[in-house]
């Protein structure tokens, strides 16, 4: 159904979207990474820092939890490029697209639990431990609003609007070239 969307709607073969969803993938890796990449270079640095030493113990556990929340979800962000390169010329783009895609997904969770901890350290030590919790449990929230529950929604929304056949689709075949893709 969705190959053939895709051949009448945007003229391309599954070859094809299989490239356009990787590039994407890749996209959305990169402002993912940058993110992650300035959390670990702070939670790498603050260790360094003379304040350090005056942490508590349960302050020394949540930075110890970030900075491994935010080193997993860097090798999951980056992940799909060693993937690529090992399966280069394999003829393995479907499954690429879809485990690029999970581990995506899966770092981008990682990501969220490592900022948190992060903020939790920071408001801990700039706050005291309950206004702490507080902000970071609403800012929890506002990111899972906005990178999970908003998207998840319109996603709900469409899976219903879809209908099982487009307009104007026969369930003709497709011609030689794209068979030849596919």
């Amino acid at each position: 159904m969705t190959d053939q969307w895709n051949a009448s709607e945007r003229n391309e073969t599954p070859a094809q979207r299989n490239d356009r969803n990787y590039a994407e993938i890749l996209q959305e890796m990169r402002v993912a990474q940058t993110g992650v990449q300035l959390l670990l270079a702070f939670l790498l640095t603050l260790a360094f820092t003379p304040r350090f030493g005056t942490l508590s113990a349960f302050q020394l556990q949540i930075y110890v939890l970030s900075l491994v929340l935010g080193a997993t979800s860097t090798a999951l962000l980056i992940a799909p490029a060693p993937f690529h390169r090992l399966v280069f010329r394999r003829r393995l783009k479907n499954e690429l697209v879809r485990t690029s895609s999970h581990l995506l997904l899966a770092g981008l969770v990682l990501l969220k639990l490592a900022l948190a901890t992060a903020l939790l350290l920071i408001l801990d030590v700039v706050l005291g431990l309950w206004p702490a919790v507080w902000i970071t449990t609403g800012l929890v929230l506002w990111f899972g609003f906005w990178w999970f529950l908003l998207p998840l929604r319109y996603r709900s929304r469409s899976a219903h609007a879809v209908p099982d056949r487009l307009a104007g689709d026969v369930g003709a075949r497709p011609d030689a070239e794209l068979r030849e893709h596919v």
